[in-house]
């Protein structure tokens, strides 16, 4: 879709998006980029791709449409080549009384459209898509994983299975492996998964995906693809091929159905080859609110009065692949505007936030968190953002650099929100200081979502209810009198299920949900689709600050915070379950000690 300057200006004027004060700016902007006045609004999200495309589609009367992948049949999808589709996002969707129905990125190009329709044999209804919404409807093309990946590895298994030596002919870019490469990349991204495990066996690799947190295996290659196949990605990562004795860390970035994303590659030798894992990063997606991810009640009130502080500390606490990270920016991205400097010291740079000053650390380079936070309180900044305090020296720094007017984040490996402060005084830090900066302290895990389309909805049983009480320490007389206004609260704040009805009452749990078997075409058969948060939110309060001064255990620290109001991350996880976004067993899963 290439609309001209003057279309946008008369479209967003129309639509009144902005002032004329402000679309002169863009329109500078554009001339001194020497981009398309279209570009430079998308890339400022002052409208989203769909917003323009359906305001285009008003104006120049073609209709929009919203493709659905499931709703296009592959028979008129196959109508037309997959090159000649993807050259010109172009897709054949539906067929109604005769007449083929297609949808182009770019309707106004006439030349492609020309072509097409030579290779249909007839003139079709004209609509208008979004490039990324064709992008999704292109995937189809593809078939089966294995089946694709057979089409271009010679099942022949005749030669040595532990080839080193690389031909350059299997390294170049047409060649049988890059293809295989470019498979695994685009199914892990049609999957979901956030990372890819390419691991050597004795007679095979293995590729196994990581959706949702949980690994499954996609695939087994011939063991004699295995040099080749670990060779490209090193090229592919600007990593050294011929380097098999020590580990490896290197990066990249593809675009994959009208979205850019960052691959972190690492490999790492052992006993059958080098065993590489790619991490793959949605550069496109977009920081959520809080409330998308999934605070409500108490600890979105906390975690909002925190963040809004003019400084101190908020700490965000929870194993590897929580999901720390993803509440960071999404916070960072809620505080960023002009008005603030936000800098960051991370390892690695997992996403760029426009307008922050975000620093990679270089331990060779003696670039560590201390020093560059050491750095950064020269730089004027507002606002901080420390990966992780790993040392004593790096959480002092975080202290006195909040204790200095500056508003600090970072994360802490430690089980919940109350192990956190005790924490801090293992390493060094002064009682007083912990109590007089820190703000908050979240703890979080991830928990998988039950799929919405074929969920089952059931009744506890008595046994079940016994073992739920025991679980999640409902055995005083005015538990699930709580369970249930805590339920209210969730449901006033549309968390979860749509309907209006609760699943608790004062004396038990009437409903629960639990993963079809075999699930469904929605969520590939597993039964779970997604994941989301689970918290808790600690605020510093009074009454926690003097038990900080006494060195009281985590334990007492806990207690008095429930005592407060606190949602543990347990109850929390039960609540979602009751508004029917997960199951208990997967809330048990990832909260038992």
């Amino acid at each position: 879709m290439n609309i001209s300057d003057k279309t946008v200006r008369k479209l967003l004027t129309e639509h009144k998006k902005i002032t004329e004060a402000e679309l002169v700016k863009l329109e500078q902007a554009a001339a001194h980029q020497k981009k398309s006045l279209q570009d430079v609004v998308l890339k400022r999200a002052v409208v989203s791709d769909e917003e323009l495309a359906q305001w285009y589609a008003l104006s120049s009367d073609i209709p929009y449409v919203q493709l659905d992948p499931k709703k296009v049949d592959p028979s008129l999808l196959k109508l037309i080549p997959e090159r000649i589709a993807r050259r010109y996002s172009a897709v054949v969707f539906n067929e109604k009384d005769g007449v083929k129905q297609l949808a182009m990125e770019d309707p106004d190009d006439l030349q492609a459209l020309d072509f097409i329709q030579k290779q249909l044999g007839s003139k079709p209804a004209l609509f208008l898509a979004t490039k990324q919404n064709i992008a999704t409807v292109l995937e189809l093309y593809r078939g089966e994983m294995s089946s694709e990946l057979t089409k271009v590895i010679s099942e022949d298994t005749e030669g040595e299975s532990d080839q080193v030596e690389v031909d350059e002919a299997d390294l170049a870019e047409d060649s049988p492996i890059a293809q295989t490469v470019t498979l695994l990349i685009e199914f892990a991204i049609k999957s979901g998964a956030s990372d890819i495990h390419i691991e050597p066996r004795e007679e095979y690799v293995q590729v196994r995906y990581r959706v949702d947190g949980v690994l499954r295996e996609a695939d087994k290659l011939p063991k004699k693809v295995q040099a080749a196949l670990t060779s490209r990605i090193k090229i592919l990562a600007n990593l050294k091929i011929d380097e098999r004795r020590i580990p490896q860390d290197g990066r990249f970035k593809i675009t994959q159905t009208g979205k850019m994303f960052a691959l972190r590659v690492s490999t790492l030798p052992i006993a059958d080859g080098e065993k590489v894992v790619i991490r793959l990063l949605d550069e496109s997606n977009k920081a959520l609110s809080m409330e998308d991810l999934g605070f409500w009640g108490t600890a979105l009130k906390t975690i909002n009065n925190a963040i809004i502080e003019p400084n101190g500390m908020v700490l965000v606490t929870g194993p590897t692949g929580s999901g720390k990270s993803t509440t960071l920016y999404s916070v960072l991205s809620l505080l960023n505007d002009f008005t603030v400097n936000i800098s960051t010291v991370e390892d690695p740079i997992e996403y760029k936030i426009v307008g922050a000053n975000q620093t990679q650390v270089n331990p060779k380079a003696g670039m560590t968190f201390a020093s560059g936070l050491r750095a950064l309180l020269r730089q004027d900044p507002n606002i901080i953002m420390v990966g992780e305090i790993r040392d004593g020296e790096t959480a002092d720094m975080g202290v006195q650099a909040a204790l200095t007017g500056h508003l600090v984040f970072s994360t802490l490996h430690t089980n919940n929100a109350a192990t956190c402060l005790p924490r801090l005084l293992d390493m060094g830090i002064e009682p007083f200081l912990i109590a007089s900066t820190v703000r908050a302290v979240l703890g979080q895990r991830l928990v998988r979502q039950v799929c919405q389309e074929c969920r089952i909805e059931y009744k506890p049983d008595e046994s079940e209810m016994a073992e739920i009480k025991k679980m999640f320490s409902l055995t005083k007389p005015d538990s699930f009198a709580k369970l249930s206004e805590l339920e209210a609260v969730a449901l006033k704040e549309n968390l979860g299920a749509k309907d209006s009805t609760l699943s608790t009452d004062n004396k038990r749990i009437l409903r629960l949900w639990k993963a079809k078997e075999d699930g469904c075409d929605a969520c590939s058969g597993i039964g779970y689709r997604g994941r989301f948060g689970i918290y808790e939110v600690l605020e510093n309060s009074q009454d926690i600050q003097h038990m900080i001064m006494s060195n009281t255990t985590s334990d007492v620290i806990e207690d008095k915070s429930i005592e407060a109001g606190m949602v543990t991350m347990q109850m929390d996880g039960l609540i979602k379950a009751l508004r029917g976004k997960t199951t208990i067993e997967e809330i048990l899963r990832v909260t038992r000690d």
